[in-house]
């Protein structure tokens, strides 16, 4: 009997896995021809892999018999490996070396993209909930498409780095994001309780995780590598991940931010490399069915429907972080060409996007369209990258024209000071600063604690004086109790961000004790940045925490945009006055370098000592133009040398003893001497592209592409 038992069974179980069977060879054969046919065309492979979805889904009109519980099951295998290959690139380390810069511009970009994406939900009639998923699918950018365009096109150096510490930025925004929202789907609201109670818990989770999980994962993981058999380090890592992932499921959180975490506590053991070696090709063919399978909800119909929504959404992101990463980039003290190409290069939604609109759709919150709208943004941003990218040279060159010639010194100087700033850190004045900051922190929390507070409270009210008085009446005494609460907490935040500024400014630039105080103009143009900086940064969160409590989608953000207006006006007096500082000081650094230039033993420190006296002008640099050289004959325009390099001309030594202030159609002409200035990077830039043949597109050494 036993003899036949075992043939018997295996019979059975061929027969049953026999359709599955045929689905994977599905699956992974068109996903496979569709990739090919998108990498020969020059497309992004996650298109392919949509489209590939798409042919194999319910929704194509000769439909062939994919099961989909199959294709969810792999998905989730694929969210799993995905997240916990982004968290073996994640280390406390890293992110303490990028939070400075990536961590302030994610924070502005995504404040500023939720707002707009839960603004256009509104606009379209949806829920306040829908309008809140809408915004955090708009907020993430791809990191797995953005780094296969960058590895495509051989994009790294300073972009690159600035590129994905936003990243990795963001995608700890995204976890926090989906921790929220699980809970907002759960309760289908949104309410401080519920916030309340989603921080405390996700915060008593992480404690737990990591605390238990420093003291064991990291140890044996290293105990199995000393074992240097990489399948039994592969299985186990495996089995912590989705271990964490099912842990993290049954706390009520997604399976992504336990597989996360995984990745981050195997990441401390020193053995992620080795790690991330072996999950390498899992992680590719399962991240691939993961965006199969979502290509397999992509509902034309629903997208035909509800074409409005995919054009406003699809609008909010590409212009929204391009201004917002931009803007970031730029405060965080890049260059105006370096936060334009960055910007455009992140102006893309993917994996996190879908995980939020599966998020939603599972939980039952989110109306059907919504998810085919999602797909649908994500293939449009997606299609636009790669030209985004390509194009975003020119468009920063463009956009440095057209700026005033105040603001162009101001943006060519800018970069050096946050340098100076950054080199001050160690100075006791930065107590004060950390301390200054966490009392705006605090302040704009209390703000939002009000703001929150009297959105729930209005309804008590509103039952409580039925009948006593009108309920737009009551409505104004609620916001105005409100208001007059908060308007303390205001005017010490405005208090508070003007006191940093002039801190950090002081900082960076320290007034003269000798009475002669020649760093005034740069100091002041500095902390009339900073303010500006720092009010955007903590009124941009401030502004995305409290739209879904407000009857209203425009007040904070009009608050927000007067107050950058009434800051601007010192900004932009300061930019003009920083213009006498600098033209004040180029003749006489001029003198010093020319000399340092054509003797090659220039006084000892007398160029420090003018650098010291005349402070605010960068790292300046002279450059002899001599016979031959390709830049001869062309206009500082035509050049277009501080689009490309970020380095502004102050001056020219034309012939004995002339001086020129070059405007932009100054021509350059043989044995010239140009005084260069900006941060170091941009000025060795600018002396390597004076010295070499004109290309129409090329790729600076460090991976930067400039033209």
């Amino acid at each position: 009997m036993s003899g036949h038992l075992l043939p018997a069974l295996l019979v059975a179980t061929a027969s049953e896995a026999t359709p599955y069977l045929a689905d994977l060879l599905l699956i992974v054969g068109v996903a496979a021809l569709c990739a090919t046919a998108f990498q020969r065309l020059g497309l992004p492979i996650v298109l392919g892999y949509l489209l590939a979805g798409f042919l194999v889904g319910p929704h194509m009109p000769a439909r062939l018999a994919v099961h989909p519980g199959l294709a969810h099951s792999l998905s989730d295998m694929g969210i799993i490996l995905l997240m916990f290959s982004l968290g073996l690139e994640f280390s406390l380390r890293r992110l303490i070396r990028t939070a400075p810069s990536g961590g302030l511009v994610a924070l502005i970009e995504c404040s500023l993209v939720t707002w707009l994406g839960y603004v256009s939900g509104r606009l379209l009639g949806w829920s306040a909930t829908a309008s809140i998923f809408a915004g955090a699918i708009c907020a993430i950018s791809s990191t797995t498409i953005i780094a296969k365009t960058f590895v495509d096109k051989g994009i790294g150096g300073r972009l690159g780095e600035l590129v994905f510490s936003v990243l990795v930025a963001e995608d700890l925004i995204a976890i926090l994001l989906l921790a929220v929202l699980t809970a907002v789907g759960a309760g289908g609201t949104v309410s401080a309780a519920v916030v309340g109670q989603t921080a405390g818990r996700l915060l008593g989770f992480l404690i737990a995780m990591l605390a238990g999980g420093m003291l064991v994962v990291p140890r044996l993981v290293r105990l199995i590598a000393r074992g240097k058999r990489p399948e039994t380090l592969l299985l186990s890592c495996l089995a912590l991940a989705l271990g964490l992932a099912y842990l993290a499921q049954q706390a009520g959180y997604s399976v992504a931010f336990g597989a996360f975490l995984a990745g981050a506590l195997i990441s401390e053991s020193g053995e992620a490399k080795k790690v991330e070696a072996l999950v390498r090709p899992l992680r590719h063919v399962f991240a691939g069915v993961f965006f199969v399978s979502v290509g397999m909800l992509l509902d034309l119909s629903a997208i035909r429907d509800h074409w409005s929504a995919v054009l406003l959404l699809s609008a909010v992101v590409v212009a929204g972080k391009v201004l917002g990463v931009s803007l970031g980039a730029f405060v965080a003290g890049n260059g105006v060409r370096l936060a334009i190409q960055s910007g455009m290069s992140l102006a893309q939604i993917g994996e996190f996007s879908f995980i939020i609109a599966g998020l939603g759709t599972a939980a039952g919150v989110l109306p059907g369209f919504l998810f085919p709208v999602a797909i649908a943004v994500s293939a449009v941003t997606t299609l636009l990258t790669p030209f985004l990218i390509r194009g975003s040279a020119s468009v920063a060159s463009y956009v440095d024209r057209r700026l005033p010639h105040a603001a162009q010194t101001f943006a060519a100087l800018y970069g050096s000071w946050v340098k100076a700033l950054g080199e001050s850190r160690n100075r006791p004045e930065w107590k004060r600063v950390r301390r200054l900051a966490s009392f705006l922190v605090l302040d704009v929390v209390i703000i939002a604690g009000l703001v929150i507070a009297s959105s729930l409270v209005w309804p008590y009210v509103a039952r409580a004086l039925a009948g006593h008085l009108p309920s737009t009446l009551a409505r104004a005494l609620v916001t105005a109790a409100a208001i007059a609460l908060a308007l303390p907490f205001f005017w010490s935040a405005l208090r508070t961000a003007r006191r940093l500024g002039r801190l950090l400014a002081e900082g960076a630039f320290p007034a003269s004790a000798d009475g002669v105080d020649l760093a005034e103009a740069p100091r002041r143009a500095l902390r009339a940045a900073l303010e500006l900086a720092i009010l955007f940064a903590a009124g941009a969160p401030l502004v995305a925490l409290t739209q879904p409590f407000l009857p209203t989608a425009f007040p904070f953000a009009v608050v927000l945009v007067v107050g950058v207006a009434l800051l601007g006006l010192p900004f932009w007096r300061s930019a003009t006055n920083l213009e006498g500082h600098v033209r004040a000081g180029a003749q006489a650094i001029l003198e010093t370098l020319v000399a340092q230039s054509r003797s090659g033993h220039p006084p000892p420190n007398k160029l420090d000592d003018l650098c010291h006296l005349l402070p605010g002008i960068g790292e300046p640099r002279a450059v002899a133009l001599d016979r031959g050289a390709p830049c001869l004959g062309h206009s500082l325009k035509d050049l277009n040398l501080r689009g490309l390099t970020g380095a502004t001309v102050l001056a020219i030594e034309r012939g004995a003893g002339e001086v020129v202030f070059p405007t932009a159609d100054e021509v350059l002409r043989e044995n010239d001497v140009l005084v260069l200035t900006g941060t170091g990077e941009a000025v060795a830039a600018a002396s390597e592209f004076l010295s070499r043949p004109r290309r129409p597109s090329l790729v600076t050494s460090d991976g930067d592409l400039v033209g």
